[in-house]
């Protein structure tokens, strides 16, 4: 992917022609009580609402807006309690003309986010943890290509798309289209930031494992 936040306009002429498509990762906001952490999400949705607008000036406007999560027949109201700074950028583009283009199978889109609300829960067991698993990169990878191939079918010659995902998706974008990385400052902090939560959420989770692993105290008197 090219990351192409600031083009000069010399630079930014060999870009004109062709589909483009903007990407935007996802950063989630922090559902528990983090000031730090939601500081630095915001900050990164801010500057990529202006790294995005200054692709849209260098190169070409958005005329598709592609949001993963969103099913066939949704709206951007899907958005609304996801707490993802990409619904007001989306809302923005749609605002000035952008079509909102859904890129999910319902039935694909449902069974991946199933496998991974199973995986998120605490499991004990390796075998159960490695059957999940495998599920969940089967349905993954057959809604990656399915997405790949709405996006081939929907983005029109010399048309610019901006697609909000996550990152690891998979995709295997057509050889023709032209990806330029939403990648501000912000993002590095962001994603440092959720490594260091989640750690922390798992370490959380580890002693309170350990704690009900451990014995209960004898008496000294009895030994019971």
């Amino acid at each position: 992917m090219a990351e192409l936040g600031k083009i000069e306009k010399p630079e930014a002429a060999q870009f004109k022609n062709g589909r483009k498509l903007f990407f935007v990762p996802l950063v989630f906001h922090p559902v528990e009580e983090n000031n730090e952490l939601k500081t630095l999400v915001e900050k990164y949705w801010s500057e990529a609402a202006s790294q995005l607008a200054n692709l849209e000036a260098s190169l070409s406007k958005a005329t598709k807006v592609y949001h993963e999560m969103i099913p066939s027949g949704g709206d951007l109201k899907r958005l609304e309690h996801t707490g993802l700074g990409s619904a007001k950028m989306a809302a923005t583009l749609v605002d000035k003309g952008a079509a909102l283009t859904p890129i999910e199978d319902d039935a694909l889109m449902d069974e991946f986010a199933d496998w991974g609300r199973c995986l998120s829960i605490h499991l004990r067991s390796p075998a159960v943890y490695t059957k999940l698993y495998a599920s969940y990169l089967e349905a993954g990878g057959k809604r990656a290509e399915h997405i790949a191939k709405r996006l081939d079918e929907t983005l029109g010659a010399d048309e610019t798309g901006v697609l909000f995902m996550q990152e690891g998706h998979r995709v295997q974008f057509p050889t023709d289209i032209q990806v330029f990385y939403v990648a501000p400052p912000g993002l590095d902090a962001a994603k440092r930031a959720w490594r260091d939560h989640n750690e922390a959420v798992m370490k959380k989770y580890q002693a309170a494992d350990e704690e009900k692993a451990e014995p209960p105290a004898q008496d000294e008197n009895t030994g019971e």
